[in-house]
């Protein structure tokens, strides 16, 4: 499965979530709601989630391993960061 597509849309306020993204997979698939997460460790992102009954939250979608979870984080950082210093404009998603 191949990365086709990230679509960044930065957020401006002062809190923990940086940006929302697009991912989208082969040109067929996509998954919106991606979140960038500032923490102090540094970035990482956040899959989509929904609230349960119980109060806890539940990815709607992720990755099952370890190996493609990286790979999709390493896209999404990858182009935040060329975003943050300037280098591309942000895009809005579909």
């Amino acid at each position: 499965m191949e990365i086709t597509d990230v679509r960044i849309r930065k957020i401006d306020s002062e809190g923990k979530m940086k940006a929302v993204v697009s991912v989208t997979f082969d040109n067929e698939f996509v998954v919106h709601d991606i979140k960038v997460i500032e923490s102090q460790n540094g970035l990482f992102i956040a899959m989509p989630s929904r609230k349960a009954p119980d109060g806890e939250f539940r990815d709607i979608a992720h990755p099952i391993n370890a190996e493609t979870r990286s790979k999709i984080q390493t896209a999404i950082l990858d182009k935040y960061e060329s975003i943050s210093t300037g280098s591309i404009e942000t895009e809005e998603s579909n």
